[in-house]
């Protein structure tokens, strides 16, 4: 009997792969040596199978890491000692490509190697998913709200009950398809399955339309939805409303409409996650001798205290006056950022006054400024 090879070795992986770029190379490997590819190849079925008892060995981290500590004694049955891993064998290769690739070429890996079991028409198929762009306020966002949407969808024909049909006898099997609902045809060593073109894959047609629906058991109308948005939500939030997509043919379950959510841009308050942030002007003679500052806030108004000889640029926190979180509802802070104004008309007699003051004081009332040029002073070696 031959040694094992290498799981990594086999995968064409270094010992420190993360594990995306070991399904990477896994994934090409196992179409390159897939026996639905190579009929007939012993050597590349082999080959497919190593592929994936390496692949889940190495794709589970438990398996990994025993795996790296023992080898490939770690998954030898039967009693082991010293603290390593009983075994329980691989799953079938097959089973374990079908979880990887299940979905990745659109009508699944059965489609795209024309391997599986056909599928059996049923008539009845689901609505697709609708997708709604919305742009609520950042109030709403805050609060929650109730909207109402208009959209065109598909809706179940009324006049035949969905069915499809004028009578009760107008439905049969596909004479096209069998009933299966697809089509097969040969492309080279692939076999590609398609729906069908007579039946669009319900497996079944109608003799006696119904005029309202042609057959379809489902016609065009403007609907109005109603649709909670919760409090919390942000531009990229995607909201689900159930079986409000498009009606199914013929009877078929509606699909499901899913709402994205923008939330316009603030005249006054910029939004970090929870947080809210905004920059308010302050009067000189508050930032100076202290006082009562009026804010907003999506409550309405706040005050924040000033102390005198508040610095243009100090930020001022409001605890919880924030955005609810959508997770659980607790709200972020409001942090507010003053900007000290200067006046910009003065009257003659103003100007005298400021002029004095600003004499009064001389150098030694300024930190800011006295620190600056201190700094100035070192950095020109003054």
């Amino acid at each position: 009997m031959s040694e094992k090879r290498d799981y990594y070795e086999i995968l064409e992986v270094s010992r420190d792969a993360t594990g995306d770029v070991i399904k990477k190379s896994y994934r090409k490997l196992a179409v390159k040596f897939h026996p639905d590819k190579n009929p007939g190849d012993h050597t590349a079925e082999d080959k497919f199978k190593e592929l994936g008892e390496a692949y889940e060995a190495l794709s589970d981290p438990d398996k990994r890491a025993a795996y790296d500590r023992y080898g490939h004694a770690a998954f030898n049955g039967g009693g082991n000692g010293g603290g390593r891993p009983s075994g329980g064998g691989f799953h079938d290769p097959m089973d374990l490509f079908s979880q990887v690739f299940g979905g990745s070429f659109g009508g699944g890996f059965e489609e795209f190697f024309g391997g599986g079991a056909s599928r059996k028409g049923s008539g009845k198929q689901r609505g697709s998913d609708l997708r709604y762009d919305l742009e609520i306020s950042l109030e709403e966002a805050a609060r929650g709200v109730e909207k109402e949407l208009e959209i065109e969808r598909f809706v179940p024909c009324e006049p035949c009950g969905a069915k499809g049909s004028k009578g009760s006898g107008g439905v049969r099997p596909c004479t096209t398809c069998g009933g299966r609902g697809v089509v097969a045809r040969q492309a080279g060593i692939f076999i590609q399955q398609t729906p069908c073109p007579e039946c669009r894959g319900a497996g079944e047609t109608v003799s006696d339309p119904c005029p309202s629906c042609k057959g379809d058991g489902r016609i065009q109308r403007d609907s109005r939805i109603k649709l909670r948005i919760p409090a919390g939500v942000d531009t990229g939030t995607r909201l689900r409303s159930s079986g409000n997509g498009d009606a199914g043919v013929r009877g078929g379950s509606a699909g499901d409409l899913y709402v994205f959510l923008h939330v316009r841009d603030h005249d006054v308050f910029e939004r970090d996650d929870a947080d809210l942030f905004c920059t308010v002007p302050l009067p000189f003679s508050v930032a100076a001798l202290g006082g009562e500052l009026k804010v907003p806030s999506l409550d309405g108004q706040s005050s924040i205290r000033i102390p005198a000889g508040t610095q243009g640029g100090t930020v001022f926190r409001l605890r919880e006056k924030g955005m609810p979180t959508l997770s659980n509802g607790r709200r972020g802070d409001l942090n507010v950022t003053v900007q000290v104004e200067v006046p910009t008309k003065l009257s003659s007699e103003q100007q005298d006054k400021l002029r004095e003051f600003s004499e009064s004081i001389g150098d030694h009332n300024s930190p800011m400024q006295e620190g600056f040029f201190e700094k100035a002073k070192r950095f020109f070696d003054l």
